[in-house]
């Protein structure tokens, strides 16, 4: 799984969403505003967002965005895969560099896998919730203290 800046931006403005009153549809020209996203560049995102079934749109005055289930049942790599996914030019691209570069593919594949894994794990609940900060500084605490004894 590769996290570009689609994925970086997508996962950015679900969990805006997630944080907005629920009943209320968030126009996307304030989050492109809020976050400093261009609007035509968000409006791309989320024309992929919707049709992935993560996001809803509202028309009319008071229209806008909002997400189409809880948050707790939308996982970062829903979002990542809909705005991420390869376009067939790109896959071909990528099937070329794969026969290219084989000695190495396995690594950036399993790598991706464990991406890919990490992200399936976790919800936008979790995020909004702060609920996966513990365990990267857990490890790296841990880490720094077994180096600081040797």
């Amino acid at each position: 799984m590769r996290v570009g800046s689609k994925g970086r931006y997508a996962v950015t403005a679900i969990i805006f969403l997630a944080q907005q009153d629920k009943r209320m549809p968030m126009p996307l020209a304030d989050i492109a505003r809020l976050h400093e996203i261009s609007l035509s560049y968000l409006e791309q995102l989320f024309a992929k967002l919707r049709r992935a079934g993560l996001v809803k749109s509202v028309r009319g005055p008071g229209g806008g965005y909002m997400l189409s289930r809880s948050a707790d049942k939308i996982l970062i790599s829903d979002v990542i895969a809909a705005v991420e996914m390869p376009t067939a030019r790109e896959r071909k691209s990528a099937s070329k560099s794969a026969v290219d570069g084989s000695e190495t593919q396995a690594l950036w594949e399993a790598l991706g896998n464990q991406v890919f894994g990490f992200l399936s794990s976790i919800s936008v609940a979790d995020v909004c919730e702060r609920r996966i900060e513990a365990v990267g500084r857990s490890d790296r605490q841990d880490s720094s203290s077994r180096a600081a004894a040797s």
